[in-house]
């Protein structure tokens, strides 16, 4: 009797999501059609029923039948099974919000995020993630940009195989904006110093830059304790002579913010170089700069909170 309880659901709307799940993973080519019968516990002839019942009608129709009234968001079941074969076939690696992005831009396909969303778990090709915990309160923004930038690595797999490389990033604390983006061999001295310069030369001088205690940026005595303030390292001495305050996270919930900025990127770029056949550093970071950059930028910038202008730079023009 306890199995019997999972494969029949208590109520006819419990069941209809049971039945339109199972369906949705016969279509993806997940299990077998015979299969899919056996786990929703009813005969092969009658799932013919039920499945030429989804040919017609599509999978919504499935549950709204249960329900008894008629749908106005039904999708037809080619349309269902193109966005589960691109899926299957070519944006199996992205998320959820990245693979409805590709639907609208390269397919031309308007399906709201939340059907897109149920249709692939339903169909067991993404997981349902679980709930939240409890929210932590965040560190407010600057108000405004160029008063505080971010300047972290992110040592990742980026081309998808055996190789790691080093993602250097610096954002803009109020507003999230990526000034600078480029993968290299190592985050060294040198690669450090270089992005500092390009986001200078681009944008100006800024107040201050936050940063984790890597040797490139702190000396740390002992590990764990605070940073030797009066011993600068190269990149220190740097920001000093341009009267850049240095702060350093003593925590990787203090660096949040440039946190979750390299979970977003994780989350796409690998996936992005795959698309393009994208295989080399060079190729990557030409990418990043001619295309990639403005295209985050356009999807995750958001305004600051205040709108005022500030002077920032050495008497040569506005931080903007």
């Amino acid at each position: 009797m306890g199995e019997s309880m999972d494969i029949y659901p208590r109520t006819a709307v419990e069941r209809a999501m049971k039945l339109h799940e199972v369906l949705l993973r016969a279509s993806a080519g997940k299990i077998k059609w015979w299969q899919a019968a056996e786990l929703v516990g009813i005969s092969e002839r009658q799932l013919r029923r039920w499945r030429k019942r989804l040919e017609e009608q599509g999978h919504k129709g499935l549950l709204d039948r249960r329900r008894g009234t008629p749908s106005r968001r039904r999708v037809p079941k080619a349309k269902t099974e193109q966005v589960l074969s691109l899926y299957r076939d070519k944006y199996f690696d992205l998320n959820v919000r990245h693979f409805h992005e590709k639907l609208h831009e390269e397919h031309q396909i308007e399906l709201s995020y939340t059907w897109v969303k149920q249709a692939l778990q339903a169909a067991g090709m993404v997981k349902r993630k679980a709930k939240r915990g409890v929210h932590r309160k965040r560190r407010e923004r600057r108000p405004l940009p160029g008063m505080m930038l971010h300047i972290d690595g992110s040592h990742h797999q980026w081309f998808q195989d055996e190789r790691w490389h080093d993602l250097i990033v610096i954002l803009d604390d109020a507003t999230s904006e990526i000034y600078y983006a480029q993968l290299a061999h190592e985050e060294t001295t040198g690669a450090v110093m270089a992005s500092l310069r390009a986001v200078i030369e681009q944008k100006g001088l800024f107040c201050s830059l936050y940063s984790d205690r890597g040797a490139h940026f702190w000396l740390t005595p002992k590990s764990g304790a605070k940073v030797d303030y009066q011993r600068p390292t190269q990149v220190g001495r740097a920001m000093k002579e341009l009267g850049v305050q240095m702060i350093p996270s003593y925590s990787p919930q203090a660096r949040g913010r440039s946190e979750r900025n390299f979970s977003t990127w994780q989350g796409r770029l690998p996936q992005e170089l795959r698309l393009r056949g994208i295989r080399t550093l060079e190729a990557a970071n030409e990418f990043l700069r001619e295309h990639y950059i403005a295209e985050f930028n356009r999807r995750f910038t958001v305004p600051a909170r205040s709108a005022v202008r500030r002077l920032y730079l050495a008497g040569t023009g506005t931080w903007s």
